[in-house]
């Protein structure tokens, strides 16, 4: 099949936004893991999907009082898509160490996990580090491949409110684009 004589940029540059969107979830997929157990589940969102979660956004922002949800809430519009990465993280890993409140592993998998403002908690601590190194290899290989994103937990906020990777107690969302700025820098610093 022959490639059309002219490719806008951009759909070009969305299609490659895209492409880079699946590289991340590799990336993520194939971070180290504690004891090699791969309890991070992801998703890219785009789409009408996308603008639910800045809506979700608003309304946090809007019932907290939280100019930072509001913020964020454009840069997701305003972004090609978002990548979301979570972590099953109600069981323990079985070194007893108590970074969770817990004296044992045993002791945190039989509590009552429950929804805070944004997570559900508590969480074993091995799977939070398991996050953020999935998290960075994401990151990782959308700046290599010079695609511009910001990690940014209140879109998982909303994402777990919107019951996205339901199997996930913390979500953490990055949003990516390609534009002739980064829209994630040079914002209003309100929280």
């Amino acid at each position: 099949m022959m490639s059309p004589p002219v490719i806008e940029s951009k759909n070009a540059e969305r299609e490659a936004v895209l492409w880079v969107a699946k590289l991340m979830l590799v990336a993520a997929r194939t971070a180290p893991k504690s004891g090699g157990i791969d309890d991070i589940p992801t998703q890219i969102i785009s789409g009408k999907e996308k603008d639910a979660i800045a809506d979700k956004m608003e309304q946090i922002g809007e019932k907290r009082k939280l100019e930072g949800f509001k913020r964020d809430a454009k840069n997701v519009r305003e972004s090609e898509a978002v990548i979301l990465i979570g972590a099953r993280s109600d069981k323990g890993f079985g070194l007893d160490c108590g970074a969770c409140g817990h004296r044992t592993c045993q002791e945190f998998n039989e509590v009552q996990k429950e929804l805070g403002k944004d997570f559900v908690g508590p969480t074993c601590m091995f799977k939070a580090l398991d996050l953020g190194i999935a998290l960075g290899s994401a990151v990782k290989t959308a700046s290599l491949l010079n695609v511009d994103n910001r990690i940014m937990y209140r879109v998982g906020t909303a994402a777990l409110k919107l019951k996205m990777l339901p199997e996930a107690k913390i979500i953490i969302g990055i949003p990516i684009s390609a534009k002739g700025k980064s829209i994630y820098f040079d914002r209003p610093t309100k929280t």
